[in-house]
């Protein structure tokens, strides 16, 4: 799983550094002194830098402390961007990390409501009882748009990513339990939170009279070689302190090959991946394994990753394989949805193979040592 999450690192950063060399769009946005990064297509977020530095985010790092999946992270950010496109079109708003939810504001709300701690959005936890913990997350996104020679914040996102299991322990040190919460009870108490999130962030001046998207998230178990998935968002119109009405979001993800009685929204889609595999492994029988995260959005499949671990060394054996990879998967994988391909070894990323919904061929790069 770490050598899986590995490679996902990477791949992000190389399409991140893509996407900055293709940069053409640079704004100042005269008084405050910033600018755009650009972006590498039209449905993808220009975002801000200010005074010559990226903007973090004002609680960055916290999420990354309450997960040990690394999926649940990655994937919960991505949606969440996703969902926000449907509001704040990239055409219009440029993207900020969070700036308005602070790292001690974030633990606060993160934590049991107590006495010392009357922010927190756990349940009080009374003594020798299990009481689970359903919020796991907090993620705020902002949207800016360009007013007066600044950029201003119009619209903000914010997920709120909830346990699937809660794992505990029955005294310090001790060894840890779980406990597989009830879907019915996620809901529940991830709309209450949302109420008591949204009411907070209306007594801030900044965010009281801008439009807010609240989506809730289930996160996968730890032991998950998948994250979790979206499964309900609000859009709540300026001034509005309690959420009015829910949207719900049909989303799922699963590994290819799916195990037991599993099975997928559509099984031509394992057939295919099946086809790529057992192809590829025929010809490269020394293959450590391949496998793949297939995202499903009301039924439909929305994005495949697939990961193919080698036991090549040589830049020759490499980049032959990869040119199979990409005539393989032009053949076979399903078309419609983004597809990614991450081959990698012990020491590290080899190539990345990538191809969009709308894209005809694989955009292919293999790695060097320069």
């Amino acid at each position: 799983m770490k050598r899986i999450g590995l490679f996902l690192l990477v791949a992000t950063s190389s399409v991140l550094l893509v996407a900055c060399g293709n940069n053409k769009k640079v704004s100042n946005s005269g008084s405050d002194k910033t600018e755009l990064t650009g972006n590498d297509s039209n449905n993808s977020y220009q975002s801000l830098i200010k005074d010559g530095n990226y903007q973090v985010s004002k609680s960055s790092g916290v999420n990354q402390n309450q997960t040990n999946n690394t999926f649940n992270l990655q994937g919960f950010q991505q949606d969440l961007q996703n969902i926000s496109k449907k509001q704040f079109s990239p055409s219009k708003y440029v993207f900020q990390e969070g700036q308005y939810i602070s790292t001690d504001k974030a633990y606060d709300w993160l934590g049991r409501k107590s006495s010392s701690n009357p922010d927190g959005l756990n349940p009080n936890q009374p003594e020798k009882k299990v009481v689970p913990e359903y919020l796991q997350q907090i993620e705020e996104q902002d949207y800016l748009q360009p007013e007066s020679g600044t950029n201003k914040l119009k619209g903000m996102t914010i997920g709120i990513g909830l346990n699937s299991v809660y794992y505990y322990t029955k005294e310090k040190y001790g060894a840890q339990y779980s406990k597989k919460l009830n879907d019915e009870d996620i809901e529940k108490n991830g709309k209450e939170i949302a109420d008591k999130i949204l009411a907070r962030m209306r007594k801030d001046k900044a965010t009281k009279n801008i439009p807010i998207v609240i989506a809730l998230y289930k996160a996968a178990p730890d032991d998950s070689l998948v994250g979790g998935n979206l499964f309900a968002y609000s859009v709540n119109n300026s001034g509005d302190s309690s959420v009015k009405s829910w949207s719900k979001i049909d989303q799922k993800t699963y590994v290819l090959p799916t195990s037991g009685d599993e099975k997928i929204p559509n099984g031509n889609d394992e057939t295919a991946f099946t086809q790529f595999k057992d192809k590829t492994q025929n010809y490269f029988p020394t293959l450590s394994g391949i496998t793949a995260k297939a995202k499903y959005t009301n039924g439909q499949l929305s994005g495949m990753t697939i990961s193919v671990t080698t036991q090549f060394f040589s830049y020759t054996e490499i980049n032959s394989f990869t040119q199979y990879l990409q005539s393989a998967a032009q053949k076979y994988l399903p078309t419609g949805a983004p597809v990614e391909i991450q081959v990698g070894s012990t020491s590290g990323m080899q190539s990345y193979l990538y191809r969009g919904k709308n894209d005809k061929k694989f955009n292919v790069h293999v790695f060097t040592n320069y």
